[in-house]
């Protein structure tokens, strides 16, 4: 409504200027511009009012007179005060949730990688230890007593003596205890007043056969002639020297003495090499120097 206001006075001063000019058409001076004011404070825009009625169009005039000076600026009114927030509204009910999409189809299964590499092969254990020896077994059970020896050859027959009187028959005799069993593997032999050299000296043993001497064994002891003691075997030291058992081989002996030894005995035991095998079954710590531990070993009379 104010702006229709402020056009009224202007429309009116506009046909004024237009009658003015008719009555003298000389143009009057150009009044000084005035100072701009100074421009006030916005002030807020009030709310628009409703459109007056439109007035009429008067009569076309003379021609249009010059504008006059520029009146100076109004002062702007004063801001008008914020209006109140509105409350906010009620938030609105959730809406229904949407239908699950359908599950995608699984993709393609990729190829399958390259093998790799094939590891080092690793460094070979030390060995063990070895391990400690198992105990001795124990000795075996003592073999079977060998076959009776072959019995010896029978002397020669003697002269056929006179025949005596008939004696008185005697009393029977007790009967004797049953002699040691022989032994087949075994033979001994006595070689009496001998003499043992300074030098290798050779007797004669036939039981010495090849057997023996492969695979047999023979045992020499010796002792003075004609003396009871025990025999003892080689090497033996005398008072004058020492006798030495050399060799033996196919039906011979061999003894060397250092200094020549006289007036002894010889026993010469031949033992085959079955007769050797029981023998160390039987007796596996035998001495063979000692003779009474052999003689006892192999059933031999002194």
């Amino acid at each position: 409504m104010k702006p229709i206001r402020l056009i009224l006075p202007i429309l009116f001063a506009c046909l004024f200027s237009i009658t003015a000019c008719k009555k003298d058409k000389t143009a009057g001076p150009a009044g000084t511009t005035g100072a701009t004011g100074a421009t006030g404070a916005t002030g807020a825009t009030g709310a628009t009012g409703a459109a007056g009625p439109q007035g009429a169009t008067g009569p076309s005039g003379g021609p249009v007179g010059p504008a006059g000076p520029v009146g100076a600026t109004g002062a702007t009114g004063a801001t008008g005060a914020t209006g109140l927030t509105g409350a906010t509204g009620a938030t609105g009910p959730q809406g229904p949730q949407g239908i699950p999409g359908t599950t995608g189809a699984t993709g393609a299964t990729g190829a399958t990688g390259p093998a790799g590499p094939t590891g080092a092969t690793g460094a070979t254990g030390a060995t063990g230890a070895a391990g400690t020896a198992g105990a001795k077994g124990a000795t075996g059970a003592t073999g079977a007593t060998g076959a009776q020896g072959a019995q010896g050859t029978p002397g020669a027959t003697g002269a056929t003596g006179a025949t005596g009187a008939a004696g008185a028959t005697g009393a029977t005799g007790a009967t004797g205890p049953q002699g040691p069993q022989g032994n087949a593997n075994v033979q001994s032999y006595i070689l009496t007043d001998v003499t043992v050299a300074a030098f290798p000296t050779t007797f004669t043993v036939s039981a010495i056969t090849q057997d023996i001497v492969d695979e047999g064994s023979v045992q020499v002891y010796v002792r003075p002639t004609g003396s009871t003691s025990t025999w003892y075997s080689l090497p033996y030291t005398t008072t004058t020297g020492i006798i030495n058992f050399l060799d033996f081989s196919l039906n011979t002996i061999q003894l060397q003495a250092s200094a020549a030894q006289t007036n002894l005995d010889l026993r010469v035991v031949v033992i085959t090499g079955t007769g050797v095998t029981n023998l160390r079954v039987r007796n596996p710590n035998l001495n063979f120097s000692d003779y009474s531990a052999v003689a006892r070993a192999l059933h031999l009379s002194n």
